[in-house]
């Protein structure tokens, strides 16, 4: 039966904003100097006519979402732009009333059709990526669920039971969730206090040595700055996955100064995980890696949290990139390849023990996701687009509902604080750091929190 709690589209506008990089970051072969955000605002109404707004952000990200050699990132950054207004648009014509993750669900059906329309006009060497679609329809998806708690006056992460939604996991998953609702795999309350994972990219500055001209901006120049600027516990560290020599090094040069920077604080346990960007040839380059790593510092190794997807993303042509023998040392985390239920049973099957959740993929999917690595007793992180103000607190959201998950990755602090700025006052243990940590209580808000 219809559900007198579910909700119809009335009107919903996209707009883009630009954020310039205070420095740039470099991760799988590319380099980032800016970035774009698609912003969407929508307003809704239940069946008895209480009607509220909602907002969703996320940077469009096509370095990350569309890496192509016959598309450049200038033409994926437009095409993933008119993908989000195109989307918007559709869902202003939206005419039932439903759930926001049955209607995520429904206007995911034609994502396929709106790419192909839009590769012809647009006269693209390549279809857009389902991941790039994914990433460009976040925000909407983003803000129904905002509008869906705010209609409701409460939290939408408290409206995932069998009370508002109208059908259970078996429908988005499989008969294995029958009778089972995403409250389930969710947090009635965000955990207070969460690790912020800081990012260590490919051209970041590690000793005072490697700072060639410095921002002078009054925030940290190198690693050592910034773990005593922020106290922070937890590195997420980029490497080149094709160099095995370069990125033996760079963990074992990171670890060294971030031992001297935590031993001149009083700090005796810290944390890092390791970021490939897909570029390893095959498992044995990870395996190389980590017996290295371990043979030149066995405390830096077991500081080793887990391992981002190491190979390429396309893993139904490329099964041969198993990952069991890795998982058996470290929890290997698929990323890029997860863009559905089906990714991640191959995944699983492929030996992937852990899985990385992003807003930024939607948070429909997010929620999904989620409850399916639970019942599979999965590894499970949040991480994030380089996502400054509000789509970083959307995604620290996330992560704070979702047991299991022990730390949040946010570095748009470090490469586009500036967007930050508005969002600081009212949520200052988010923005300033100093415990390596971020006050993830404090987003219990109305809608998607905050």
């Amino acid at each position: 039966m219809p559900k007198s709690t579910d909700i119809t589209i009335l009107e919903a506008r996209c707009t883009f904003e630009t954020t310039p990089f205070r420095s740039p970051l470099k991760f799988g072969g590319r380099v980032m100097d800016r970035g774009s955000i698609v912003n969407v605002e929508l307003r809704v109404e239940t069946r008895g006519k209480r009607s509220e707004a909602g907002f969703g952000s996320m940077p469009v990200a096509p370095v990350w979402a569309w890496p192509s050699s016959s598309v450049s990132v200038e033409q994926a950054e437009e095409a993933m732009k008119k993908f989000a207004e195109e989307i918007v648009e559709l869902a202003v014509d939206f005419p039932d009333y439903a759930h926001p993750i049955d209607i995520a669900e429904m206007f995911a059906g034609e994502y396929e059709h709106l790419a192909k329309q839009l590769q012809q006009r647009l006269k693209l060497a390549e279809p857009m990526p389902y991941l790039a679609q994914l990433v460009a329809a976040s925000p909407l998806d983003a803000a129904l669920h905002d509008a869906y708690g705010r209609v409701h006056h409460e939290n939408s992460y408290n409206l995932l039971s069998s009370k508002y939604m109208n059908h259970d996991l078996s429908e988005y998953l499989d008969k294995s969730f029958k009778g089972e609702y995403l409250d389930k795999y969710t947090l009635r309350e965000p955990k207070a206090r969460m690790p912020l994972y800081h990012l260590v990219g490919a051209l970041d500055p590690i000793t005072p040595a490697d700072v060639t001209q410095p921002i002078g901006d009054g925030l940290p120049e190198h690693l050592a700055e910034w773990i005593r600027y922020n106290g922070l516990t937890h590195l997420k560290i980029k490497l080149n996955g094709d160099d095995l020599a370069w990125d033996v090094a760079r963990v074992l040069t990171i670890d060294k100064v971030a031992t001297a920077a935590q031993a001149a604080r009083g700090c005796g346990e810290w944390f890092y995980s390791l970021d490939f960007n897909e570029k390893c040839a095959n498992v044995e380059y990870v395996l190389d890696f980590l017996g290295q790593v371990k043979g030149q510092s066995p405390a830096g190794y077991d500081r080793v949290q887990y391992i981002e997807q190491p190979t390429h993303r396309d893993l139904a042509a490329h099964p041969d990139n198993k990952m069991h023998e890795a998982a058996k040392l470290k929890p290997v985390v698929i990323d890029e390849s997860l863009v559905d239920y089906d990714s991640l049973l191959l995944a699983r099957d492929l030996g992937y023990t852990g899985v990385a959740l992003k807003a930024g993929k939607g948070h429909s999917e997010s929620l999904l996701m989620a409850a399916a690595a639970q019942k599979f007793g999965m590894f499970l992180c949040v991480q994030d687009l380089t996502c400054p103000g509000f789509s970083f607190l959307h995604s620290a959201s996330l992560a704070a509902r979702i047991p299991g998950i022990v730390a949040i990755e946010g570095n748009g602090r470090q490469y586009c604080p500036a967007a930050n700025r508005k969002w600081k006052p009212q949520f200052p243990g988010m923005f300033e750091i100093k415990d390596g940590t971020v006050a993830t209580g404090l987003l219990s808000g109305l809608g998607l929190g905050f």
